[in-house]
């Protein structure tokens, strides 16, 4: 598995999927057109663009580089690297028939395929927590999940961090540890 510091951001949760058992990192999903209106999410996404910088890995198709240039527009040159897949005509395997352009998309490329692309891509290697991970354990520990208060506990901890409502517990684990230290974390925690 690939760990990486740039977050990487796909169309959709099939995609997130397919990278999620190639790469160690936070990948946030697009949910296609959705970007559109989700103004949240667009900044969450512009926002980790200036912290660690991103990686955009949308579909060859012409509805994948609408969403490749949506994102784009506004992010430093210096804090965003493109991936382009290859145009390989087929079909998914859950699809019963090809996309209209009849190319296949991020979840129909092979582990190969997307794991020589991201090896010729200039991407940095997390090094961060690697030792000393923040766990489920640790946000439970304070009390972030599966306690009283919990839900809104984490809400306040999303709003501190500057991050979206919406982010799942995974994604909040990935973005913690590329961010900062577990005491960094308990200190931050013991504030809120």
């Amino acid at each position: 598995m690939l760990k990486i510091s740039e977050a990487v951001i796909v169309e959709g949760r099939y995609d997130k999927l397919k990278l999620s058992d190639i790469l160690d990192t936070l990948i946030i999903e697009t949910n296609g057109f959705h970007i559109y209106k989700d103004k949240e999410k667009l900044k969450f996404i512009r926002k980790l663009a200036e912290e660690r910088g991103i990686i955009v890995l949308t579909d060859s198709d012409h509805s994948g580089f609408q969403i490749r240039n949506y994102i784009s527009a506004g992010i430093p040159k210096n804090r965003i690297k493109h991936i382009y897949i290859p145009d390989i005509y087929g079909k998914e395997k859950r699809k019963d028939k090809p996309s209209k352009e009849g190319k296949l998309g991020v979840e129909g490329m092979s582990k190969e395929v997307l794991l020589e692309l991201f090896s010729k891509a200039d991407i940095k290697v997390n090094e961060k927590n690697i030792e000393n991970p923040i766990t489920n354990f640790d946000l439970f520990d304070a009390g972030f999940s599966g306690k009283p208060n919990a839900k809104e506990r984490k809400s306040l901890l999303l709003k501190k961090l500057d991050l979206p409502e919406f982010l799942s517990t995974n994604s909040l684990l990935s973005y913690l540890n590329s961010s900062m230290s577990k005491e960094e974390f308990f200190d931050i925690a013991n504030k809120i």
